[in-house]
């Protein structure tokens, strides 16, 4: 019996079979690359504010507008009250009314010395305000940067249903997405061995 000749693609297209597998491989990266982009976020964010390095605040006023609108997010880097200078934004504990924490533009140096004095006002405020910003010698919070907008997702990020999701419901859609990628691999089929051609 004469042997039955292979089909073989005509323009060299890889089979259906490897396309898939390709576009898998390509999915199983680029999820494993946004996880380990995340946790190098989340950790990045989590070690700065323990070591000291920088804090981040939530505007929820709007008496730096427009530099620093509502819903801003503002990154405080530690600074010698010495090196604080007029123009610098500060964040710092208000010494009256309900000790609320505001960032505000430095406009005078009342003293100098370990434990300056500083005359803060708001950007969008008429007057100065009506406090002072002593430093008790430690390291002050200087405003380093300004992301708008973000301050609105932190706090979405922070609803107790959102934590749910993300902590509980994300990474079990990655885990059963990961496990029909398994479960769907071709498995290698077994070719029946051919009869030897007949004299």
């Amino acid at each position: 019996m004469a042997r039955q000749p292979t089909y073989r693609p005509r323009h060299g297209y890889p089979p259906l079979h490897r396309t898939r597998g390709a576009i898998g491989a390509v999915g199983r990266a680029g999820v494993w690359a946004f996880l380990v982009t995340a946790i190098a976020a989340l950790v990045a964010l989590g070690a700065g504010p323990l070591a000291g390095w920088y804090r981040t605040l939530t505007v929820l006023s709007g008496s730096m507008k427009p530099g620093i609108p509502v819903g801003s997010v503002v990154v405080d880097t530690p600074e010698a009250p010495s090196a604080i200078a007029v123009g610098q934004v500060i964040t710092y504990q208000i010494p009256v009314l309900d000790h609320r924490v505001v960032s505000h533009r430095v406009v005078a140096v009342l003293s100098g010395g370990d434990q300056p004095v500083f005359q803060t006002k708001g950007d969008a405020n008429d007057a100065p305000d009506p406090w002072t910003a002593q430093s008790d010698g430690s390291a002050l919070w200087r405003v380093w940067l300004v992301v708008p907008r973000a301050g609105w997702a932190i706090l979405w990020l922070r609803r107790p249903v959102v934590h749910r999701v993300l902590v509980w419901l994300v990474p079990a859609l990655l885990a059963l997405a990961w496990l029909n990628e398994i479960w769907r691999r071709p498995r290698p089929v077994r070719r029946p061995a051919h009869a030897p051609a007949a004299a």
